[in-house]
């Protein structure tokens, strides 16, 4: 290989090398990551920055804030809260390494919360399960970088019950025949026949209430004739009703 071969090598070698470590570092305290906001959810629903980080929480749909819980941060750390906002977004700057757990205030109790690691996992939020819906571990977090909503991976447990992705809500990426089309229908066409069968077996009882139909009159006279036979009735009682059924066969 000849001197001018050689560098050229080298030179490609060290771009790649170079190329390989930018890829490899995490965000740098200069990057805003966002977190979207829209119904029912935050994305992503964990997040891992570096301390010194500034997240934009941006609005979706709706209105929502996002909102620290007072005891689920770091100690060091300051509380944040945009207030309720329907359009824009709000930023805060994270200093203090450790956990944040935060929620939106009008959405919290049907479980849109998120976490954000600033540097590594510490502090009260890593004592307890959330109390309202459910976040990924924060291991999974650091691992990762950003979990997206909906995601199961690194999920902890929670009372809120399991993670919902935003088409499980009206937000978007809704699975469009999840309320309607062929599918969605079977439920409410096996609950409809389900009705008419009982609709249908209660008139069927309403009609049958009253016992068997009544017998013809031959089968009336037979009926007679044999109560007669066996003493049930005497002489008298068998003509009376005798004609009275003779009148009848006769109208």
């Amino acid at each position: 290989m000849t001197t001018y071969n050689r560098r050229q090598f080298l030179g490609v070698l060290g771009a790649g090398a170079v190329a390989g470590v930018g890829i490899s570092q995490p965000a740098s305290a200069q990057e805003t990551p966002v977190v979207k906001m829209g119904n029912n959810y935050f994305d992503p629903i964990g997040l891992h920055v570096e301390p010194g980080t500034t997240v934009r929480f941006e609005l979706a749909a709706g209105a929502h804030s996002a909102t620290a819980y007072e005891n689920r941060i770091p100690a060091d750390a300051s509380t944040f809260d945009s207030g309720v906002i329907s359009s824009g977004g709000f930023e805060y700057t994270f200093e203090e390494p450790g956990t944040y757990d935060y929620y939106c205030i009008p959405h919290k109790s049907v479980g849109m919360v998120g976490r954000i690691v600033v540097g590594s996992p510490g502090g009260p939020a890593e004592a307890s399960p959330i109390p309202d819906g459910d976040v990924p571990e924060s291991d999974a977090i650091v691992e990762q970088g950003a979990i997206a909503y909906g995601s199961s991976t690194g999920s902890g447990g929670s009372s809120g019950g399991g993670m919902m992705g935003p088409g499980m809500g009206s937000g978007p990426g809704m699975m469009n025949d999840r309320n309607g089309g062929w599918f969605g229908g079977l439920p409410f066409a096996g609950g409809a026949l389900g009705m008419l069968g009982l609709v249908g077996g209660l008139l069927y009882w309403a009609l049958s209430r009253g016992g068997a139909p009544p017998e013809s009159d031959d089968s009336a006279m037979e009926t007679l004739q044999r109560r007669y036979a066996r003493g049930e009735i005497d002489e008298a009682e068998f003509q009376r009703r005798r004609e009275r059924l003779v009148q009848n066969q006769e109208n």
